[in-house]
């Protein structure tokens, strides 16, 4: 049961690393507080095929590492 509590803290620690380095990877959001006045830019062709852009890799790797990051975070609190 030891051995299983140190892979999964490894895997944890993995999880950890890679949501601050695809954080730390993605572009700011240059809206701020600007949205609040109404003048929201108009959709260009990177904003919706963004999916399929780095950006979208990025988001999409960010939640799967926050995703697994809280799911092992719950499991290693949980003595067992």
């Amino acid at each position: 049961m030891e051995v299983l509590r140190y892979i999964l803290m490894s895997i944890f620690i993995i999880c950890g690393i890679v949501l601050i380095a695809t954080i730390m990877l993605q572009e700011g959001k240059s809206a701020g507080l600007g949205s609040l006045g109404g003048m929201s830019s108009a959709e260009t062709y990177w904003e919706k095929n963004k999916g399929r852009s780095k950006e979208g890799l990025l988001q999409k790797i960010t939640t799967i590492a926050a995703v697994a990051f809280f799911v092992l975070g719950i499991v290693l609190a949980i003595n067992f």
